[in-house]
């Protein structure tokens, strides 16, 4: 394939840029990284994997209305805003930004930290091509790569920002980043001689390698498996398919024997960093379904979940949960005083299994699987006797705990289940409906696009998701006062090359009532690898992932700046816009000719495009082992088949 070398720079920065952050991935001591891989969540669930009722806390657990934050939240924003003021000081000073005050622009803000920008970052799903496209993303955001600080550098970014939310892969991403004590990208690549943290080269049909941190053979992965869905069942609660893909999923994400069965999501909010502010907030996406419903319709209830909190802003729910006691029995909104409050239903993987259910049909292959004991098989079959096949999809968040509440538009309210499934159903497959809440405040987000949209080339997006969350901004039945930036059609994405490379959208706040964010759009393309791996390969070696990853940070820093040597800067003038126009305060004569290069002006091209879409290398590509770069395997042909999506996600 050709490769187009489009470098502003000497041949010497080229290199650097394509060559510093993978080979700094091998220069720390083995002592250091054990010891800051360790450093993980505390597990609390009471027994394990099976949620148990208990005593309630003195105040007891209620549903609230969405019409405001969670005090939780709201009491926590402060700290984090406070904290992003020095990383943002010392990022946008090194992103030549000529003639801007960065540090008196910071300092006359100081004492008002919500004058100053409010920065979300989301990433796509996409299985293993997500969470490593993301996971390059923000190694690059990440001010802890060595490098990411250097020439062309976004690397304080992540530290910047106040959200950071995951779907499906890139769920996977933020869910385990966090599980682990929000431990940075380049540390597990790095870590990969002291436990199971993110080999995908095992499958979770066939389970981690027995000398790692699991502590267990392929057998002994399986009856866990089984063992721990049944004790759920057992103890009175439903179960789905999703609960074998998510305890599956945490053998490869979190990074503790037998995948942490007693780690719970909720449980991120006692870690003493997260409660400290020196991270971003969180959140993990899925969609709702309602009772009869087998396809997703644009209109669906969004569910979030963060550290403290699951449930929905749109008007259909327009309520929260309490994330530690879902699993007790809600009603009308409270508990009962006879009820006891549940813990443990919010085991980490089984909610980044739920934003990501689509991958409950590639599970449902393990019976096909040499080797997989009869417990295995007579677990899976008893639940999916259980349901009809066109629920394999879901996860079952039952008891219902927005059983009887907001009974006018809660189409849930009737019925003790509520049925949950992949967050990318409804086709927004970047999760930005969390950030364009009005009650977040939030400015501008990096959206980090790895979609496999593209019918005429597989595997690249052509901005769908984008598309997909503008429509459903513009239904007033759902829209809940989010504004969202105009979006063209799929086709002019293809046309005008905005799937090719950053495109800002929603520039001009004079155009809408009230300003949405700026959107900053990163496509997965072809920098250094041809990064298009199936949503549904099931086996990607460390040699695949790491050249992945080290695309997805060539993406987001356009190659360290050796494609537009002027990018950082328009990066800076991104984060600054909302915040400029807030104060009346003048950005540098360079922010316009950003504008000019990288805002979409509202051309459309929607005719069919001509040819295929076949990108080109940017710089020279990563070399990597053989064995891994599957492409479109037999075993993701076989899941676009089963789940009819046409690997579309």
């Amino acid at each position: 394939m050709k490769v187009v070398n489009n470098c502003y720079c000497a041949a010497l920065l080229c290199l650097y840029s394509q060559c510093s952050y993978a080979a700094s991935i091998e220069q720390r001591s083995s002592n250091d990284l054990s010891q800051s891989i360790a450093r993980r969540a505390v597990p609390d669930a009471p027994n394990g994997y099976t949620p148990s009722g208990g005593d309630c806390p003195s105040d007891r657990p209620a549903i609230r209305n969405a019409q405001h934050l969670s005090s939780q939240e709201t009491s926590w924003l402060p700290t984090r805003r406070n904290n992003t003021l020095d990383p943002m000081q010392d990022l946008l000073g090194r992103l030549n930004l000529t003639g801007f005050d960065v540090q008196g622009y910071i300092n006359d803000n100081r004492n008002n930290a919500s004058a100053l920008p409010n920065i979300g970052i989301a990433v796509s799903g996409g299985g293993y091509r997500a969470l490593s496209n993301g996971a390059g993303a923000l190694a690059a955001f990440d001010s802890r790569t060595e490098n990411a600080t250097g020439p062309g550098g976004l690397g304080g970014l992540l530290q910047s920002a106040t959200y950071l939310a995951g779907l499906s892969g890139g769920g996977w991403l933020v869910g385990s980043l966090y599980v682990n004590n929000f431990t940075s990208v380049q540390d597990i690549q790095r870590s990969t001689s002291s436990g199971s943290l993110w080999q995908f080269g095992n499958s979770v049909l066939k389970g981690p390698d027995g000398d790692s941190i699991q502590l267990v053979d392929s057998v002994d992965y399986y009856s866990t498996l089984a063992n721990e869905v049944d004790d759920k069942r057992d103890a009175g609660f439903d179960t789905s398919i999703t609960d074998f893909w998510g305890r599956a999923l945490s053998f490869q994400l979190v990074n503790a024997s037998n995948g942490g069965p007693g780690f719970t999501f909720s449980s991120i909010q006692d870690d003493d960093d997260f409660q400290n502010g020196n991270g971003p907030m969180p959140i993990l996406v899925a969609d709702g379904r309602a009772p009869g419903e087998v396809l997703i319709p644009s209109n669906t209830t969004v569910f979030e979940f963060n550290p403290w909190e699951m449930g929905s802003f749109d008007p259909t729910l327009f309520g929260f949960a309490p994330l530690r006691y879902v699993g007790s029995n809600f009603s009308g909104g409270s508990l009962p005083d006879n009820e006891q409050c549940v813990r443990g239903f919010d085991n980490a993987g089984f909610v980044m299994g739920t934003s990501s259910s689509l991958f409950n049909q590639v599970f449902l292959q393990i019976n096909s699987t040499e080797g997989v004991p009869s417990i295995l098989q007579d677990a899976l079959d008893g639940v999916v006797s259980s349901i009809a096949s066109s629920d394999d999809d879901i996860a079952s968040w039952t008891p219902n705990p927005f059983f009887g509440y907001n009974n006018r538009s809660n189409v849930n309210a009737g019925t003790r289940q509520l049925d949950l499934v992949d967050g990318g159903e409804d086709l927004q497959n970047i999760p930005l409906h969390p950030l364009i809440q009005p009650s977040r405040h939030v400015d501008v987000i990096f959206a980090v696009d790895s979609s496999n949209d593209t019918t005429f080339a597989f595997g690249w997006p052509n901005g769908t998701a984008l598309v997909a969350t503008y429509e459903r901004s513009q239904n007033t039945s759902m829209q809940n006062g989010t504004i969202f930036p105009s979006i063209p059609d799929q086709n002019t994405f293809i046309n005008l090359g905005l799937n090719s490379r950053p495109t800002f959208f929603g520039c001009n706040a004079s155009n809408y009532t009230s300003p949405p964010p700026l959107i900053v759009y990163l496509p997965n393309e072809p920098y250094s690898f041809n990064s298009n791996i199936s949503t549904f390969d099931l086996s990607v070696n460390n040699s695949v992932r790491d050249a992945v990853i080290q695309n997805g940070y060539n993406v987001v820093t356009q190659a360290n700046a050796t494609r537009d040597a002027q990018w950082p800067t328009c990066v800076g003038c991104a984060i600054l816009r909302r915040s400029t126009e807030r104060t009346g305060t003048d950005l540098p004569e360079a922010c316009n000719q950003c504008w000019d290069r990288y805002c979409w002006d509202g051309t459309v091209n929607s005719t069919q495009p001509s040819g295929n879409y076949d990108p080109g290398l940017v710089v020279a590509e990563t070399k990597v082992a053989a064995a891994g770069r599957l492409g479109v395997s037999a075993m993701a042909a076989a899941m676009a088949v089963l789940t009819g999506l046409s690997l579309a996600v």
